[in-house]
């Protein structure tokens, strides 16, 4: 992933409201969101989330279909993927990020 993209797609998540979208729209996973959902979930008024949505969508964060009269918004699960892998290589030097486990000593007698 190229810095430009996680630039953008952070800056699509740093507001509240679309932090709050993508979050949501995360714990739905592949099901999905119709902005309908949304709006009854978050309570967004409707051109707000039509702008918010269009944000992360152009973010590429967010995936959109046309189902029907609906539009099904999922997140882009290969882009979350990317930028975590972004964000986490060369994680500590290449070493397991994990507590390393001392043992306990044993009662001397």
């Amino acid at each position: 992933m190229k810095n430009t993209n996680a630039v953008q797609a952070f800056l699509a998540l740093g507001q509240e409201s679309r932090l709050n979208i993508f979050r949501l729209i995360v714990q739905r996973g592949d099901e999905g969101l119709t902005p309908s959902q949304i709006i009854e979930k978050l309570g967004i008024p409707n051109a707000t989330l039509s702008f918010h949505l269009k944000e992360l969508a152009q973010a590429d964060l967010l995936v959109v279909e046309r189902q029907s009269r609906n539009l099904i918004y999922r997140p882009n699960a290969k882009l979350v993927q990317d930028l975590s892998d972004f964000l986490l290589d060369n994680c500590c030097g290449g070493q397991s990020c994990l507590p390393v486990k001392v043992p306990k000593k044993a009662k001397s007698i």
